[in-house]
């Protein structure tokens, strides 16, 4: 267990040699687990993934998110790579029908359930005693038809009320525990644990060892350790790589002068539009933002009437107020697609210049668009 304890901790981004280089008998190292447990609450947020995944769902939820992809997109030239990188054009079709066939299964799947949803929601229209929701999700039907699960939900909400108290008086005395957290650090800075050698390096990099008590754990290390040695071995590369690139790069700038000028106006060019596009992006960023949504949101039917038309007494809270509608969030969609749709046909197009150019230094051999 302790060891695994340590495989875990490295997995997740703790890298302290101090804590790999404990005896696996557990013996000592309290400070050291005091350390590593105050990591997990500061940098991944330990109890706020705990509370989010605990969390009881009677409602049914969607995820939505309009926001902008902040992906980097490359706009690099012909490859250069040698044969020994090239992959088989036929095993990424085949994997391009594979994730299209997953695609469209999952999709119809999910109209299936939407359909579903919609008759729930609609066939119990008007029987909830929230006037903002005024239907049952899933979860409150099922209570309905099988009164004896309340008693299990009963105690879920119980459980997640008693956690919601505790973090809040975490929260409260959260200051306190950094501050004694500091005291803790400033005692082992004095006594020269925060002071090691540099002969650790290697060791550093390596996963820690783990028990035969655990074969899966054994397992799971084991493909880490692989998957490390990997990485090593690709960083060595991309160095190699960009060494490569970054002569390549200079030999092309020092013989910048000697390209024709029509080339380079037509690159010029290319780059000004390539340029025009990503500052139309930027002006659609910089526009205010109407409500960028990003998360999970309940599903709740409503009817396209407006406020002026509803019952008297009925008012609309400040929780309805900030809901989302789906037709807004299929618009934005909409414009999201189209604009998506117009990068890969300009995609599409400089691929196809690119393979016309290489067509053009081919003898004897003819190429047919599919």
């Amino acid at each position: 267990q302790v060891s695994f304890v340590k495989w875990a901790l490295w997995y997740h981004g703790y890298r302290r040699p101090q804590l790999q280089r404990l005896a696996a008998d557990g013996s000592a190292g309290s400070r050291e687990l005091l350390l590593a447990f105050s990591w997990l609450l500061h940098c991944p947020g330990l109890l706020e993934q705990l509370l989010a995944r605990n969390r009881v769902r009677t409602g049914d939820e969607t995820s939505v998110c309009t926001c902008e992809d902040d992906l980097p997109k490359s706009q690099e030239g012909p490859s250069e790579a040698g044969s020994e990188d090239r992959v088989d054009v036929r095993y990424l079709q085949w994997l391009n029908g594979r994730l299209r066939l997953q695609w469209c299964s999952l999709h119809a799947q999910h109209q299936e359930q939407c359909k579903l949803l919609h008759k729930i929601h609609l066939f119990t229209s008007g029987s909830h005693m929230d006037q903002n929701l005024r239907h049952f999700s899933v979860t409150e039907a099922d209570l309905i038809r099988h009164p004896e699960s309340y008693k299990q939900l009963v105690q879920l909400l119980d459980s997640e009320t008693t956690q919601l108290e505790a973090f809040l008086e975490w929260k409260q005395l959260e200051p306190v525990y950094w501050q004694w957290m500091e005291t803790v650090l400033d005692d082992m800075a004095e006594e020269g644990s925060m002071c090691e050698s540099q002969d650790a390096h290697v060791e550093k990099r390596r996963l820690p060892e783990v028990n035969s008590c655990c074969p899966w754990a054994v397992k799971l290390a084991g493909q880490m350790d692989r998957l490390s040695q990997d990485l090593l071995v690709l960083q060595e590369q991309l160095h190699q790589l960009v060494a490569q690139r970054r002569a390549a790069w200079w030999e092309k700038v020092a013989t910048r002068e000697e390209l024709q000028k029509e080339r380079f106006f037509a690159t010029a060019r290319k780059a000004q539009e390539s340029i025009g596009l990503k500052l139309r992006g930027l002006t659609s960023l910089c526009a205010p933002q109407k409500n960028r949504m990003h998360g999970v949101c309940r599903l709740v039917l409503r009817n396209n009437q407006p406020a002026s038309k509803m019952p008297l007494g009925q008012c609309v809270s400040r929780e309805a107020a900030a809901t989302v509608s789906a037709a807004e969030v299929i618009r934005e969609l909409q414009v999201r697609k189209a604009s998506l749709q117009t990068e890969l046909q300009q995609l599409q197009q400089q691929c196809r210049h690119r393979l016309d150019g290489i067509a053009e230094g081919l003898e004897g051999v003819i190429c047919v668009s599919p």
